[in-house]
């Protein structure tokens, strides 16, 4: 059980995790956090060292919502094919995203990459991570003769994460799930293809 420090907390992590999904980290001020919160400067920095600490805590909660949620709708897949289109089904609607904004995955990265390398670094640790248990999945569907030897795990794992996080990004921008749609089930044939 959660100490009401403890609750206070988590409870302002996750009320500031829509925001800087929405806002990015450098877009995301305190005064914005202390708004949604309806908490006091003194209780927020009773929680958090300055704006560096919060916002990397808010970044690895969000990071950690997003791939608990991804990781649980692969793993409800009995097959390995099952596995994977549930991962590709849980980015059909980009508009709509799980947390507000669209992908904090790839939000995080583009923000980060040049301005917020300690938060690069986790946000690359959750990519290889990601890649690795797709890279696995795919591997073990081949080695249960689910899908083709010809098919490569590193290469197709990768084309499903680029994919995919390039057509979020898409269709954010102008404003329709429908590519992802079709990009979708593109990959889904493509990888039906290897299925013995």
């Amino acid at each position: 059980m959660l100490t009401k420090a403890e609750r206070t907390k988590q409870f302002i992590l996750e009320t500031a995790v829509p925001l800087y999904n929405e806002k990015g980290i450098s877009g995301v001020n305190i005064d914005d956090v202390l708004e949604a919160t309806k908490l006091t400067k003194g209780c927020l920095y009773g929680h958090f060292e300055n704006k560096e600490d919060l916002s990397e805590q808010v970044v690895e909660l969000a990071l950690k919502m997003v791939s608990d949620k991804i990781r649980a709708a692969v793993y409800n897949g009995k097959t390995i094919k099952d596995k994977i289109f549930a991962f590709l089904d849980f980015y059909k609607n980009p508009i709509e995203t799980y947390i507000s904004g669209g992908c904090p995955i790839f939000n995080t990265a583009v923000e980060a990459d040049d301005n917020y390398p300690f938060i690069k670094e986790k946000v690359a640790k959750v990519f290889k991570s990601g890649q690795q248990e797709l890279i696995a999945l795919l591997q073990e569907g081949i080695n249960n003769g689910e899908f083709s030897n010809t098919l490569d795990p590193a290469v197709f794992a990768f084309k499903l994460v680029a994919s995919v996080e390039g057509g979020i990004v898409m269709c954010r921008v102008m404003d329709t799930a429908k590519p992802m749609q079709g990009l979708v089930k593109s990959l889904k044939n493509e990888l039906e293809q290897y299925s013995i």
